[in-house]
């Protein structure tokens, strides 16, 4: 149901706001929820089922259509998925389709807000679509077979929303949704998932990658299905760490004689997500890579002071702003255009620029103790 709205309102230039469920049904004051509901001002609140009654009841004004796939929310008329299903085209909607062009908005997506309010990410119809076609030549093994994704990743993060349900459409693939997720709890949905599905390339995070890597030690059919046609994996959201690596490549070689390629990069939301991608035979925890066709990089010695290097960037997947922050979409861009990252970077091998960048930290959150030692604080956490 999420999947057909969110296609259905790209479709008719509706602007969609995937949200964490964590804000409903993890957050006790709704105060993200209330902030991205305040800021986007939505006429339409969607919701899979009464779990998220609670939530809805605290933060939806009375004024907004609230569409449930099932059950009902106590005191409030609520409309079901299925009558939306059953409306009927006409010529308002044809009229809407055909005003969608590059520069229309898809949707907002909002970042973590670990240390402040989440920001509002524009996310158009152009940053999508070239994203996909750049994913599409760097992974050129997708021109072979159609992907086919067994995927826990939230629609609300541009990893499993733009990039991996992209993959799919853009290629005409196949998505089995996951229901586990890297938990000692969700675990083992994954797992039995795995078993049954295999996919031709896999995503996940790196702790999910190390308890799948852990299983396979003991769990012969998951290996076997798993390494009968993925292509490669990939790892975002985190640095993967080297025996995790090496556990994955021992397992490759006992079940298909060779290892499997592990791709990782750079990215973020406010690009659609890709920017880089280390592809090699030689990459190794760190590397980010080379940038994607299309993307112009930047690197600035000592931003910020801060004695590292940052990289930023510029292509038809970065974002325009932030959706109603002037200001912070002001600051997010420098006098040339180009995207500021606060990511640091270095060459992996300064004589051979070629062999690409490895990430090097943060530069606004680095900081240096009363003895005068600077703090880095990317490899200490």
């Amino acid at each position: 149901e999420h999947l057909t709205l969110l296609l259905g309102a790209m479709w008719a230039v509706v602007p969609v706001v995937p949200v964490s469920t964590a804000y409903s049904l993890v957050s006790q004051d709704y105060g993200k929820l209330r902030h991205i509901l305040a800021t986007v001002t939505p006429g339409l609140v969607f919701a899979s089922d009464p779990a998220f009654a609670k939530a809805i009841a605290a933060t939806v004004g009375d004024d907004v259509t609230v569409v449930l796939a099932q059950g009902e929310v106590e005191g409030r008329t609520v409309r079901s998925f299925d009558e939306l299903l059953a409306t009927t085209p006409g010529p308002t909607l044809d009229a809407a389709h055909a005003a969608v062009g590059a520069d229309t908005i898809a949707k907002f997506l909002f970042t973590s807000g670990s240390t402040k309010q989440p920001k509002r990410v524009i996310n158009t119809h152009r940053m999508l679509c070239a994203n996909q076609q750049q994913l599409a030549q760097a992974f050129r093994f997708l021109a072979d077979e159609p992907p086919v994704l067994v995927d826990w990743l939230p629609w609300n993060h541009t990893f499993g929303g733009n990039h991996n349900v992209g993959l799919v459409l853009y290629h005409g693939g196949t998505l089995y949704i996951d229901d586990g997720k890297p938990t000692p709890k969700g675990m083992a949905e994954t797992l039995r998932n795995l078993r049954e599905i295999a996919p031709t390339m896999y995503f996940n995070v790196p702790k999910g990658l190390e308890e799948i890597a852990r299983a396979m030690d003991e769990d012969e059919v998951l290996r076997r299905t798993l390494f009968s046609r993925v292509r490669a994996f990939m790892f975002a959201g985190a640095g993967l760490s080297p025996a995790v690596w090496d556990h994955l490549d021992r397992h490759g070689e006992a079940a298909v004689g060779e290892r499997i390629p592990v791709f990782t990069g750079l990215g973020m939301t406010e690009t659609a997500p890709s920017c880089t991608f280390a592809l090699g035979t030689d990459v190794e925890s760190g590397d980010i890579g080379l940038p994607n066709p299309g993307v112009e990089v930047k690197l600035v010695p000592n931003a910020e002071g801060s004695g590292k290097t940052e990289i930023r960037f510029r292509g038809p997947n970065v974002m325009p702003g932030y959706w109603r922050m002037p200001e912070q979409t002001a600051e997010a861009f420098d006098d040339e255009g180009f995207y500021r990252t606060g990511d640091a970077v270095v060459f992996k091998d300064p004589a051979d620029p070629g062999r690409g960048l490895r990430f090097d930290g943060r530069t606004a959150e680095d900081f240096k103790l009363a003895t005068g030692t600077f703090v880095s604080v990317g490899p200490l956490r």
